[in-house]
């Protein structure tokens, strides 16, 4: 039932919770079954005295649990929901029950399913690199051919009041397709960094899909079950439901890792879902959707500043992480854990912000928000020089 041009939240709730539960749930009874698939097979991440801190092998294929229940969430929204007509997908055009662009579901089906492989690919074989960027480049250039991340630059032309319909549909292209692809090398990456304890990463992306579940039903209860909203609520659901069914085998002590298989889908997830914030045309969107993917932005850009202020390589592991650096001061695991949950949370609180407030309040907002995140990696010599 619609409420005047609003959608009732009641009706979001009955039309999408089969999504969640379903996510839940696969991933959920999944994981153990991968557990002993692990164990029996011996695949299973060996402890060092680096990066690897845990003091027993503990069996991958976490991962693969986390993609059974994504996949199976993604795969239902395929089978319960309308399919959109060619001619809706850049409208507004209003519907009365949830309605996709199948084309590109079953593109972030594909995508999700190559990330997996990939990041499996490397847990088990060591991939390099150069093999990673170019997996998540051929994943990138299949979202922009499903149609998703071919306009990009748009959101940002109209925020400087530039009317994007005066470009030739080439430049745009040219535009988007290297921003689409940095935002996705960039979530990847980050939710990979971030998995470094037992239940950070599933738990603080669990947190995060939240943030972002909040923000896609702010947006959808405007609409009457417009497509891109309809699609943001979807993967949100996914994300969720997906990682908060692999948390309780994750948490510390784990008993399974989701390696590289998992955390880059997580990333992958997240990054769709930037660029689905990024179809609603207006600049506070993405930019709430990037606050509430805060915490892996600035542990990575954390990363980064102390290899480079170090002289070491970029792309090399090591424990320049905040929460390694935690760890490294006497913290116990579980506190690092706890700490790290009430940090993604304050900052999904803060990128929720535009559902109160207007563009220029943001502003001020999110710019405290930095110098503070700044403050705190001064304060406790996050990004200090390495004794020899």
């Amino acid at each position: 039932m619609l409420v005047g041009d609003k959608t009732a939240l009641g009706d979001i709730v009955a039309a999408y919770w089969p999504v969640l539960a379903s996510s839940f749930v696969v991933s959920l009874l999944a994981t153990p079954v991968c557990r002993r698939v692990a164990l029996a097979r011996k695949l299973v991440d060996r402890p060092d005295d680096f990066l690897k801190p845990h003091h027993k092998p503990i069996p991958y294929l976490g991962g693969a649990a986390i993609f059974l229940g994504w996949s199976v969430g993604v795969g239902l929204s395929l089978v319960l929901f309308d399919a959109a007509n060619g001619d809706a997908l850049g409208s507004r055009e209003p519907h009365t029950a949830p309605t996709i662009d199948r084309t590109l579901m079953i593109g972030i089906l594909i995508a999700g399913t190559a990330t997996m492989l990939l990041g499996l690919f490397d847990d088990l074989r060591m991939a390099s690199p150069k093999v990673k960027l170019l997996g998540v480049t051929a994943v990138t250039a299949l979202l922009v051919y499903a149609g998703l991340g071919d306009d990009t630059i748009v959101v940002v032309l109209r925020s400087t009041a530039t009317q994007p319909e005066s470009f030739p549909g080439w430049l745009i292209l040219a535009y988007s397709v290297p921003i689409t692809l940095f935002i996705t090398l960039g979530a990847c990456n980050a939710t990979n960094l971030i998995d470094g304890v037992d239940g950070l990463c599933s738990g603080v992306l669990g947190i995060i899909s939240a943030g972002f579940l909040a923000l896609a039903i702010h947006l959808h209860t405007w609409g009457e079950w417009y497509v891109w909203d309809a699609q943001r609520v979807v993967l949100c659901l996914t994300m969720l439901g997906a990682a908060l069914g692999f948390l309780p085998y994750n948490r510390n002590p784990a008993k399974i890792f989701m390696g590289d298989a998992g955390s880059m889908l997580l990333g992958l997830n997240a990054a769709i879902l930037l660029l689905l914030f990024a179809k609603s045309g207006a600049i506070k969107w993405i930019m709430g959707s990037i606050m509430v993917f805060g915490l892996p932005i600035a542990d990575m850009t954390l990363a980064l500043a102390r290899r480079w202020r170090n002289q070491k390589p970029l792309m090399q592991g090591d424990r320049s992480h905040f929460y390694d650096q935690l760890l490294d001061r006497g913290w116990p695991v579980r506190r690092v854990v706890r700490v790290s949950y009430a940090l993604a949370a304050a900052f999904a609180v803060v990128g929720c912000s535009p559902v109160w407030l207007r563009t220029r309040y943001m502003m001020p907002l999110f710019m405290v928000v930095i110098l503070l995140v700044a403050f705190a990696v001064k304060k406790f010599k996050m990004v200090r020089l390495e004794r020899d």
